[in-house]
């Protein structure tokens, strides 16, 4: 054995352990990505009627996401114990198309934030304009004004114009008191009005969006970028490995 491939053991060691530490919080970023994709397919899939103004694929997209990186983390593990250089180097490859995915998504994410207001404004109050109290876009409405506490579009009034309104009046979800809130009330707008929540939700939403945007950014832009330890980490020990069995022969 050379005195050089005596001195190499060590580094491909140490590398070998860093990467399979990696290759297992890549692998748990992917388990989370998956449960994400499915508890939004599941649990918030109609509140995305109200964020588009068509069928929304990202649940799909995550859960698929989420699912290859299962799949690729538990290659990496295993590329990593045996320690061949054509598998690191296929895992290599993996992470850097999956580092320019989520960056070119969060730099379009960044860019369209505005176009993404301005769709969601359009679709809840279309959805606000044609609420019936049964169909699935209603019932999102009223979980939306049941859970942020807020009413209309922009405030109460938005349901005036509506094609509820002279049905039902103001729907019970706005109200601040259900006990102390009739169908007589919701149907004369200023009793109404002492009686159901001011603020409307699309300011709430998108005062949130506003509030957490840099932090949603700099998460996504963070993790993107740990693909690249991961591409490091792959190609120093595959060239370290095929430098070792050069020397063997």
């Amino acid at each position: 054995m050379s005195p050089r491939r005596m001195e190499t053991k060590p580094v491909i060691l140490c590398l070998k352990t860093l990467l399979l530490v990696y290759c297992l919080v890549f692998w748990v970023t992917g388990v989370v990505l998956l449960s994400v994709g499915l508890w939004w397919k599941f649990m918030l899939g109609p509140y995305t009627l109200l964020i588009s103004s068509g069928p929304s694929n990202g649940s799909y997209v995550l859960t698929a996401t989420g699912a290859a990186i299962v799949l690729f983390g538990l290659f990496g593990c295993f590329a990593t114990c045996r320690g061949r250089p054509w598998m690191l180097q296929l895992y290599a490859v993996f992470l850097s198309l999956v580092f320019m995915t989520e960056l070119i998504a969060g730099i379009s994410g960044f860019i369209f934030r505005h176009e993404i207001k301005g769709t969601f404004l359009t679709t809840y109050s279309d959805a606000v304009m044609r609420y019936d109290g049964r169909d699935d876009r209603s019932l999102a409405v009223d979980g939306v004004q049941r859970r942020l506490h807020c009413c209309g579009v922009f405030n109460y009034t938005s349901w005036i114009s509506s094609v509820y309104f002279p049905v039902g009046g103001i729907p019970a979800s706005c109200c601040i008191n259900f006990s102390d809130c009739s169908t007589a009330d919701l149907k004369n707008a200023t009793v109404a009005a002492r009686k159901v929540h001011k603020q409307g939700c699309y300011e709430l939403v998108t005062s949130f969006m506003e509030g957490n945007l840099g932090i949603i950014a700099a998460v996504t832009f963070g993790v993107a970028f740990s693909q690249l330890i991961g591409v490091s980490l792959s190609c120093c020990l595959s060239r370290l490995i095929n430098a070792n069995q050069y020397e063997m022969v």
